[in-house]
């Protein structure tokens, strides 16, 4: 065979494996537990602090993969196995608006936190797997809706009203993190 013809195929052979391996590894940032479509290791995170509205204390914080594209939006957590302790989806758009939300393809429970342009949580839903067709919409204004593990909410005392604040550069604030 020509050099030309096996380097060619040589390079092929790399990329599909290269594939292969990508898709066999499952959530991609560590964000999920077990496999399915969760997001790559290309995903922008970010960290996110919520805060007492009264005292000011750490509720909580959860490290969240990014979607901020019209096409991470939809996808979201769909078909993700599991969503790992301390972990999240932190949806991110342009302005605050009455968002809209639905369960579509979910292996799992999840809270819902809706926070408006103030930084402050507007609703919290908690949404139980759908197992029909009719899907439930959850709604409220928000510019961010941040996905965490089911009652991880409650666990937390978080409720309407508490201070979001977000760090798309988690853990380096030298690096010229933009909080929210």
């Amino acid at each position: 065979m020509d050099r030309r013809v096996v380097s060619v195929l040589a390079v092929a052979t790399l990329l599909v494996v290269a594939g292969l391996l990508a898709v066999a590894g499952g959530g991609g940032i560590g964000l999920f537990d077990g496999g399915g479509t969760g997001p790559g290791d290309d995903r922008e995170r970010a960290c996110v602090t919520i805060v007492d509205a009264e005292s000011g204390a750490v509720e909580g914080r959860v490290e969240a993969a990014v979607a901020d594209t019209p096409n991470e939006r939809y996808r979201g957590l769909s078909g993700t196995d599991s969503l790992a302790n301390g972990s999240g989806m932190l949806f991110v758009f342009a302005d605050e608006s009455e968002r809209s939300f639905v369960m579509r393809e979910m292996n799992y429970p999840i809270d819902m936190v809706f926070v408006g342009a103030d930084g402050r949580i507007t609703r919290i839903f908690h949404a139980p797997v759908e197992h029909d067709d009719s899907l439930t919409t959850y709604s409220a204004p928000a510019k961010w809706v941040l996905e965490v593990p089911i009652e991880w909410t409650t666990r937390h005392d978080v409720t309407a009203g508490d201070e979001v604040r977000i760090e798309y550069e988690c853990g380096n604030p030298s690096l010229g993190t933009r909080t929210t």
